[in-house]
């Protein structure tokens, strides 16, 4: 029966809308009756999504819960993923009661859970099992962060140092570490088992992170106290960085500051200046070290120069990268660009046609400057009818997608992944095909980039759902459907349940108050936040709204960075830097965030215009409006084309 009922979900995409819809309805209704403790139909006992009935309703009540009950669940879905859902909570439960033989005996190995570790911890040691094996596991977690750790790991840590497992080595070890994280309360809790001469410097330690203090000038010249001064200097150059810089003298020649130590304060003066752009960009920049320079700030050295329309500064600050970090299709670009702009017409030449070789938005832009084809190598999700059934009917995806379908994503998500801890690779890529075709898009961010070849998986990665919705709102509001397709595919990648934390909602990610505003602006009947989730108001209202970016800011490629951003720190860049090549521009934008989002939107709409046309308005066009000009042609290179944007 659970068999017929699991094939039955399976091809819920092939059955009549209505009788799938029902399956879902059912599932819905009895999970929310189970949570409720209300009785659930008979006949859902052979639902192979059955053992999350259950689920919903044991957690109604853990804390009373038997425990020979909660051991029969545990042994009845032993092999599902309900079981590891249920055990987490139930293992909470057993230590809000104090059984700590329970939590030994409900204990999975597998759970790697920092909180539900130190419960484990704390039971065995409850229980006269504390030995050498569960000293080394607590001095490990003890050293695993030098932030705070879950509150269940205090009593571990109380008796791991009762038994004289925290040696003063492994508690300034974490002090150190804790330095580093500019985490002045963990240092303080770490420095309390000291003895009391090690345990004042310890505390003034933590006094300098929180302020610097002159008192550092006379500790010990140690690596430690280097170190320390070096992260609190470190902390003040990134919230001033004048003061920053100012005090690092003083400190750097009582205490003996080595090369890595200064780099360390210099590195977040520059950063934290040249972020902002601030008039002392390059002076700071260069005085960091070279052996302090990173792949963030290497990118920022060219960004400022790049800000000052200082090309040959901007030349060097590429070449003066990795090779790995140079040869990345963006820097390709920017490279050649600067060749150009300084007259090297033949060696920018050759770097155009280097980046020309990746399908991304840098990739892009340089085949326009050369008038030629873009590159793309799509790629088709391998196996036959036979092979796609043999995934769609796995136990855990029938489960997954049921779980889906009826409002449970968290759930579902759980069966998703324990299905592709099984599967290889063709049976993960059909995996998401069976999660597309049950409208679960975002499947594909999270299921493929295992192998490099799944980035040519274009009609995966890049689904288009609610095609005819996006045409029609696309032509009412004047806009070109692939800038709406790739807004949704950045948003929420067409997951329209999806929802920030900052309450975006929905397909657009269009917050409740934005929607409202729109909604009145447009003459809708507003239907309150929870409407953002239907496609149909979604698509509406965040189409209308980028077609008001548009025609407030009159260039595409500004209008995304102020969906993305706000109408403040857009308007912040253009007085900035008004005037700019909207490539630079985009490249100096301030906000990472931002920045990668603008391109990332300008290269999905060149895939979706594939996806929709065939062919693409140039990218250079795109960004500008212009959307009257030829279509660009794709090709795919010889011998294989690179990655395609994320």
């Amino acid at each position: 029966m659970k068999l017929l009922f699991a094939a039955a979900l399976a091809l819920a995409a092939v059955l009549p809308a209505a009788r799938a819809q029902t399956n879902d309805q059912q599932l819905r209704a009895a999970l929310d009756a189970a949570a409720r403790g209300q009785p659930v139909p008979a006949h859902l006992a052979s639902h192979p999504a059955y053992g999350w009935i259950e689920y919903a309703g044991l957690r109604r009540n853990l804390d009373s819960l038997p425990a020979a009950q909660a051991q029969a669940f545990l042994a009845r879905y032993a092999e599902q993923a309900v079981a590891g859902a249920f055990r987490e909570e139930w293992l909470r439960a057993l230590y809000r009661r104090q059984d700590w033989a329970g939590i030994r005996a409900a204990w999975s190995p597998s759970i790697r859970n920092t909180a539900l570790r130190c419960i484990e911890l704390d039971a065995r040691q409850r229980t006269g099992a504390a030995d050498a094996r569960w000293t080394a596991e607590v001095q490990e977690i003890w050293r695993s962060s030098g932030n705070s750790l879950p509150d269940e790991c205090d009593a571990p840590f109380a008796a791991l140092d009762a038994r004289g497992g925290l040696a003063p080595e492994l508690r300034w070890e974490r002090i150190e570490m804790a330095a580093a994280e500019w985490n002045v309360a963990v240092m303080r809790s770490a420095a309390r088992g000291l003895p009391a001469a090690e345990r004042a410097l310890a505390d003034d330690y933590a006094a300098f992170l929180q302020a610097p203090h002159e008192r550092a000038l006379r500790w010990p010249k140690t690596p430690r106290s280097r170190l320390v001064a070096s992260h609190g200097l470190a902390k003040l150059a990134k919230e001033a960085p004048a003061a920053g810089e100012a005090q690092l003298p003083r400190y750097a020649e009582a205490l003996g500051f080595t090369e890595q130590d200064r780099g360390r304060v210099l590195y977040q003066a520059a950063l934290w200046t040249v972020a902002s752009y601030e008039p002392d960009s390059a002076r700071r920049l260069a005085r960091v070290p070279a052996a302090s320079y990173d792949e963030r700030l290497h990118e920022w050295r060219a960004r400022e120069a790049l800000a000052r329309s200082d090309w040959r500064a901007a030349l060097a600050a590429i070449e003066a990268m990795g090779d790995e970090q140079r040869n990345d299709a963006r820097w390709t670009y920017f490279a050649a660009r600067l060749h150009a702009l300084l007259g090297d017409a033949p060696r920018a030449q050759a770097l155009y046609e280097r980046a020309a070789r990746e399908p991304n938005f840098h990739g892009f832009l340089a085949a326009d400057r050369l008038q030629r084809p873009y590159a793309l190598c799509p790629i088709e999700v391998p196996g036959d009818a036979s092979a796609r059934a043999r995934v769609a009917n796995d136990p855990a995806m029938v489960r997954a997608m049921a779980l889906y379908r009826a409002d449970r994503p968290g759930w579902a998500t759980r069966e998703w992944s324990s299905a592709l801890e099984r599967f290889d690779d063709t049976q993960r890529r059909i995996a998401v095909q069976v999660a597309q075709d049950n409208g679960w898009n975002d499947r594909a961010l999270f299921g493929l980039g295992r192998q490099p070849e799944e980035t040519r998986l274009y009609a995966l990665r890049f689904p288009l759902s609610h095609d005819g919705l996006i045409r029609a709102e696309a032509q009412r509001q004047a806009l070109d459907p692939a800038w709406i397709a790739a807004e949704i595919r950045a948003e929420s990648v067409f997951n329209p349940r999806a929802r920030s934390q900052a309450d975006a909602r929905g397909l657009m990610q269009v917050l409740p108050t934005t929607g409202a505003a729109v909604a009145r602006r447009l003459g809708l009947a507003w239907g309150g936040a929870a409407s953002l989730y239907d496609p149909a108001t979604n698509i509406r209202v965040g189409t209308a709204y980028l077609r008001e970016m548009k025609e407030k800011y009159g260039r595409p490629y500004v209008a995304i960075a102020a969906y993305n951003a706000g109408p403040a720190p857009t308007a912040r860049w253009q007085s900035q830097r008004p005037g700019m090549d909207a490539d630079f521009w985009i490249e100096t934008i301030s906000y990472k965030e931002t920045r990668e989002y603008v391109a990332r939107v300008l290269a999905f709409s060149v895939i979706y215009d594939w996806r929709l046309h065939g062919a693409a308005v140039p990218v250079t066009d795109r960004m500008h409006g212009r959307l009257g000009t030829p279509r660009r042609e794709f090709h795919c290179p010889a011998p294989a084309a690179a990655s395609a944007p994320g």
